[in-house]
């Protein structure tokens, strides 16, 4: 069977050496490479083709790529190659790297038209200052097409080493056995409608039920799909480390209940690079660690390790193998996902600007299988991916000691920023919106990061300079495609202290094309209604398909009660002290035990709170606290287990309302004393009008939508198995009224009072 690969592929693999190098070189955006591709092949003139299509086979390899630039008359092949600052400082590595695709886009093109001789010309295009700097050679079709038999035979043996373990990966996951002897209620439905979605190549929005096992019952048709699908990868991503965990552990589960010794499943866990880190300390270059140093000459066998291991490549295992290699474990990660079946990361992973796993899958042309867990929180996610906040303060700690090289355009900035000030500065230094971004500080700050990157590239590092720089080139670069998907907020803090922050308000637009590039993809939640919401907000595609599982629950199960008596609401709070207080110590006292009540807000929480305590002081209570460290919140948890049961104030849509699991007497009971709706203020008013121009349903999506899921997720905590029983109390008379109890789950209530 012919092996497909694509020329940057294969010399990723095979010609890269030296030493890992993520030093500061001041490269250029994305935008900036290809309008520096854009530059240089529109002034080559007459007889020069751009983006010249290119396949050959070499030693059974069926090779692909585009030139840059060809011109047939001349026999000229040439590779552009965008850059800043002094040629000088792209590093050897990356250099040979360079040569090395430019020399085998030659030795497909010599074969390709026949030519027995080429010249190739490696173009570095200073995008700063419009200088092309060409490395011309000249070179016989026989000397590239060995030095490209020598590339495709270092790849050839792995490949086809890859295409066994396709093979048998395939045959296992053909008869995948599920790792119990009957599913749980209502689970074989999951599956059987995840596993059509992934044959059918569908798009998904499945809202599931608490109860139904939903890690087991989408991993498993999932993988049990990818044959049918001939699908390359599978990507399992999750807004929560915890929820990581839970899929890797289900990939553990399914290894276990196979007959067969052998499992030729390659599963990646990829985690944050803080976690992986061996050297928090020092630079990821070789001249400052000892792992980076020689990375690339030591890569090939620690790959080959960890190809061939049958255990999860976790964290532990991945810097074991690492370790024993002298590489780094982080950056072996990174090369793993190319070559893993299954990946498990954050959902960043495939949807922020740079994410590493849709570059792989554009770079390599997978299908690949996504699937999204608790994907109620992507809307929330996407928008902070594209958003970014720039701030004056940042500017004015450098502007007395910065170089003289950088002074002129740093005070251009500062005087920038002064004048966006003197413009909207207001008394109560309240937000201002603005309609458009300040074009005079945007100049400011183009100016700036040309002069920084110019000059980081040919001095010392400067972490301060450097964060600077990172920070106006994420504005900038979010800048550049500023519309009515998000909002310019400028504010004022103090004195020299004001921000300008772009934020996101509807991430479709950005993440409609990693949703496109996948093969299939499945959104999964428990809260996911209504599914229109998500399909606009996310950009899924038109026919993208909505459904919801019937719950493994029972209304007999569940008590929910309303109070058509006491309003929330801002103007009724004081009000609603002690209505509240009374009915929790009456439902404690008829029935005692751990009960979890959810408010809009500490300091309402704490108003409540006070009463209780002085109204029933025998109802046993505590309370979640601001910003509560990882053991304050387990012993928070832990609370849950002790014998003496209590009433635990905790705020809606915090780390207590949603991702944790209380099983049977750890919590019999919930109080929502809100409708979780955002507050009414400024930017909530402007993303209603947005989202109303745009989609005709303002205060559905920015208001009540987000607001009741809240409510589902911190109700649903009560009820976690088929044997759990309690009792939900909604707080607020307009639970009652049918547009906003009608969002609620349906399976709380008796068929005849739906």
């Amino acid at each position: 069977m012919t092996v497909k690969v694509a020329i940057r592929t294969l010399c990723e693999f095979a010609a890269r050496q030296g030493d890992l190098d993520f030093r500061y070189t001041p490269a250029p955006s994305a935008e900036e490479g290809i309008a520096g591709h854009q530059a240089i092949q529109s002034r080559r003139g007459y007889g020069y083709i751009s983006e010249y299509s290119l396949t050959g086979e070499c030693l059974g390899l069926e090779l692909s790529g585009r030139a840059d630039v060809y011109n047939p008359h001349r026999g000229r092949l040439e590779e552009i190659k965008t850059h800043r600052g002094d040629l000088s400082r792209i590093r050897e590595h990356q250099r040979s790297l360079h040569r090395a695709q430019l020399r085998a886009y030659g030795a497909l093109l010599c074969r390709q038209e026949n030519r027995k001789k080429l010249e190739l010309a490696l173009i570095y295009y200073n995008a700063s200052k419009d200088r092309e700097t060409p490395v011309v050679e000249n070179a016989s079709a026989d000397e590239l097409w060995q030095e490209l038999e020598a590339l495709c035979g270092l790849y050839k043996d792995w490949a086809e080493q890859e295409e066994h373990h396709r093979e048998q990966r395939d045959a296992l996951l053909s008869g995948l056995t599920f790792p119990f002897p009957a599913f749980r209620p209502r689970q074989r439905q999951l599956a059987e409608t995840v596993y059509k979605n992934s044959v059918k190549s569908g798009t998904l929005l499945l809202e599931a039920p608490t109860g139904l096992g939903k890690t087991l019952g989408t991993l498993f048709p999932a993988l049990m799909a990818m044959p049918a699908a001939q699908q390359d990868r599978l990507f399992y991503l999750t807004c929560r480390n915890t929820a990581r965990q839970l899929a890797m552990d289900a990939v553990a589960r399914l290894r276990s209940a196979q007959v067969a010794p052998h499992w030729p499943l390659r599963t990646l866990e990829l985690v944050s690079k803080d976690d992986a880190c061996e050297h928090p300390d020092k630079a990821c270059h070789g001249d400052s660690c000892p792992l980076a140093e020689g990375f690339f000459d030591r890569l090939p066998d620690a790959r080959a390790e960890a190809a061939q291991t049958e255990s999860t490549l976790d964290k532990a295992i991945l810097a074991k193998i690492a370790a024993g290699h002298d590489i780094c474990p982080y950056f072996l990660a990174q090369e793993m996902a190319r070559w893993s079946d299954v990946v498990v990361g954050d959902v960043n992973r495939l949807f922020d600007q740079s994410a590493l796993l849709h570059g792989l899958i554009r770079q390599n042309n997978w299908k690949a299988s996504v699937l999204v867990d608790e994907a109620h929180n992507l809307v929330d996610r996407g928008r902070g991916m594209y958003s970014v906040r720039l701030d004056q303060q940042r500017l004015l700690r450098l502007k007395k000691a910065a170089p003289k090289p950088l002074k002129s355009a740093i005070d251009r900035t500062a005087r920038a920023w002064q004048s966006l000030i003197r413009d909207h500065q207001r008394e109560d230094d309240a937000p201002v919106f603005l309609e458009s971004l300040p074009a005079q500080l945007l100049g400011a700050l183009q100016a700036m990061v040309s002069s920084l990157s110019d000059y980081l590239a040919d001095n010392p590092p400067d972490l301060a300079l450097q964060e600077l720089l990172f920070e106006s080139v994420a504005f900038m670069k979010l800048a550049d495609s500023f519309g009515d998907h998000s909002l310019c907020e400028f504010q004022r803090a103090g004195r020299g202290r004001a921000s300008l922050t772009i934020q996101n308000l509807i991430p479709a637009d950005f993440l409609r094309e990693r949703f496109e590039a996948a093969n299939s993809v499945l959104l999964f939640s428990a809260t996911l209604s209504p599914g229109v919401y998500y399909r606009d907000l996310l950009g899924l595609p038109e026919d993208s398909r909505f459904t919801s599982l019937p719950s493994p629950f029972s209304a007999d199960q569940l008590q929910v009660h309303f109070t058509p008596g006491v309003s929330t609401r801002q103007v009724h709070r004081e009000a609603s002290l002690k209505p509240i207080a009374d009915l929790i110590a009456r439902q404690f006292r008829d029935r005692p035990g751990h009960y979890l009540a959810f408010f809009s807000s500490f300091k309402y929480a704490r108003q409540v709170s006070d009463v209780l305590a002085r109204e029933a002081p025998d109802v046993p209570q505590r309370a979640q606290q601001p910003g509560m460290s990882p053991q304050q919140r387990a012993a928070f948890l832990a609370g849950f287990k002790e014998s003496e049961g209590s009433v635990a104030f905790a705020v809606l849509g915090g780390v207590f309302s949603e991702g944790i699991d209380l099983p049977g007497d750890q919590l019999i009971g919930a109080f929502v004393a809100t409708l979780g709706l955002p507050p009414f203020d400024a930017w909530h008013e402007i993303l209603k009008a947005r989202l109303e121009q745009r989609f005709g349903a303002g205060y559905e999506y920015t208001y009540l939508i987000p607001g009741l899921q809240k409510v589902a997720q911190a109700a649903g905590r009560v009820i976690r198995t088929p044997e759990d029983e309690g009792v939900i109390w909604l707080i607020d008379d307009r639970f009652l009224q049918p547009g906003i109890n009608r969002l609620l789950p349906r399976w709380w209530f008796p068929k005849s009072s739906v």
